[in-house]
């Protein structure tokens, strides 16, 4: 069986279409739109124009699929939809316009796939996963492959770049603000309780900071380990806002130039809070989480 699974999140929406047999998959294909949804949001409540844009791309994504003969789609969306004043109405827009349905998880929901798509497959057994995305940050702590502890905090790399940024380059008076807020919320939510020395990183933030250490410190393009010392330079290195910083991040991201530092002062903020060493940026995460527990019953 060939399936697509969509992941309508706050800053990009991603297609992963997998080859299922029976409980095993394989990834064949993967596809990325940076569309940016939480940048469409005034008020709390998700523009036409953004609603729009997600209908462009789903339809797109149909398309896709339907000349590889795919006929299986799923699609949910996490806070890109979740926290907004006008999800039903969203939602069922979607629906009349492309015919697509639309599963909007809850923050608890989007942790525990999260965790069982890039935890459970062999990772380190005993840790904290965090999964930053553009709207949102879910934190999980774990012992012996079980959850202990799960939170989803309404703070992403886009929507901390749209509240506190006014040009592309935070100041430092705005990242002042942004490490304050983020910090706020996580002893909010109780995350000094999680201490754990490894951290399994979910999302495009985290990934991209890993390729962006490996050009910096000239290492192997596949490495994927961070260390908390690392990260702690690597802010040291982007806020200096210059045109070697930007050359840098267009090197290695270029599609995150703008929520990287954001994305690195929340992934930073939970190192320190939660006592963590190292960090390592998982290749999966929510959508293999959701193909096992709602397509594959597995």
């Amino acid at each position: 069986m060939l399936c697509g699974i969509v992941d309508l999140g706050s800053n990009t929406i991603r297609l992963s279409i997998y080859h299922c047999e029976g409980k095993e998959y394989r990834l064949l294909m993967h596809k990325k739109t940076m569309a940016g949804l939480a940048g469409y949001v005034q008020d709390g409540v998700l523009s036409d124009s953004g609603i729009l844009v997600a209908c462009r791309t789903l339809a797109g994504y149909r398309a896709l699929l339907d000349n590889f003969n795919v006929t299986h789609m799923h699609v949910f969306a996490t806070a890109s939809l979740r926290n907004i004043a006008n999800t039903s109405e969203a939602v069922e827009t979607i629906r009349d316009v492309t015919g697509i349905g639309v599963e909007v998880l809850s923050g608890d929901e989007e942790a525990a796939l999260s965790f069982r798509g890039a935890v459970l497959p062999g990772g380190v057994p005993t840790g904290v996963l965090a999964d930053i995305g553009g709207g949102s940050f879910e934190l999980v702590g774990y012992e012996d492959m079980s959850i202990t502890s799960a939170c989803s905090l309404p703070i992403g790399s886009l929507s901390l770049f749209t509240r506190f940024t006014g040009e592309l380059f935070p100041t430092s008076i705005e990242r002042k603000e942004m490490r304050s807020f983020v910090q706020d919320a996580l002893d909010k939510a109780g995350a000094r309780h999680i201490q754990r020395k490894h951290l399994c990183g979910v999302g495009g933030t985290v990934r991209a900071l890993a390729k962006l250490c490996n050009d910096v410190y000239h290492r192997d393009p596949e490495l994927r380990v961070m260390s908390s010392q690392e990260l702690r330079d690597l802010y040291k290195l982007l806020k200096k806002d210059g045109k070697d910083t930007l050359r840098q991040i267009l090197r290695a991201a270029p599609d995150r130039v703008h929520t990287l530092l954001p994305g690195l002062i929340i992934l930073n903020a939970i190192v320190k809070t939660c006592g963590v060493e190292t960090v390592t940026a998982s290749a999966s995460g929510v959508r293999e989480g959701y193909l096992m527990t709602r397509v594959l019953n597995i």
